[in-house]
């Protein structure tokens, strides 16, 4: 694991406190069936969740289109573990692999959605980037990146409370979520069509929701 690595309460005592700590401070319901509406999978289509933690978000994909397969990527093997107890409690087979987000091991244009939640906040700037430039690669020409994240407060009130969110998960990895450019960066990485589709009040800050496509025809 990359000494880079940053868990996703940012300790790792902390993670086996994650799902209930989310679940009360982010609106955590609300925002993933928001985010699973709008990725609107169908079956047959081949979903990664990146930064996937505990595999609320897939577990929910599953859930709702138990047509498609829908697999995780994390870093962290200790959330991994949950995830995958979590998965097997709800007898789904969903597959979940450990690898850092800048070297995902899966072949290129073999997905057709991605979507990742609370997660790019954790990453610096060079990693956000290589993230997106993997991203870019593993899906196919007019598939899909759906994201909800911390975005640029929409009231002087949320960027104080997000200052909590930078104590915790560092002021670098956040500064670019505070100042709103992770639309620019999907545009960076060669995504069209970037859109950011909803803003979420929370006792943490505002919440985004975004997406973008890989360009059907591809130079």
């Amino acid at each position: 694991m990359s000494t880079n690595y940053i868990p996703a309460l940012r300790y790792s005592f902390l993670t086996s406190v994650y799902d209930p700590i989310v679940k009360l401070t982010t609106r955590e319901s609300f925002f993933k069936q928001s985010l699973l509406g709008q990725a609107n999978i169908h079956s047959g289509e081949r979903v990664l969740d990146v930064g996937c933690g505990t595999g609320t978000l897939a577990i929910a994909a599953s859930a709702l289109k138990p047509g498609a397969t829908i697999e995780g990527l994390d870093g962290d093997p200790k959330i991994l573990n949950i995830a995958r107890n979590k998965a097997k409690r709800e007898d789904l087979d969903l597959r979940f692999t450990q690898s850092l987000s800048t070297e995902m091991p899966f072949d290129n244009e073999s997905f057709d959605k991605v979507m990742s939640t609370l997660f790019f906040h954790h990453l610096t700037t060079d990693a956000k980037a290589a993230t997106l430039k993997e991203i870019y690669r593993i899906l196919r020409p007019g598939g899909q990146l759906h994201v909800a994240d911390w975005g640029k407060p929409t009231r002087r009130a949320s960027r104080w409370l997000f200052f909590s969110i930078q104590l915790l998960d560092g002021f670098e990895t956040t500064a670019d979520n505070l100042r709103g450019k992770l639309p620019a960066y999907f545009a960076d990485a060669g995504f069209q069509n970037v859109l950011s589709t909803q803003q979420i009040e929370t006792i943490f800050g505002t919440l985004s929701l975004y997406q973008a496509e890989k360009p059907r025809t591809v130079a």
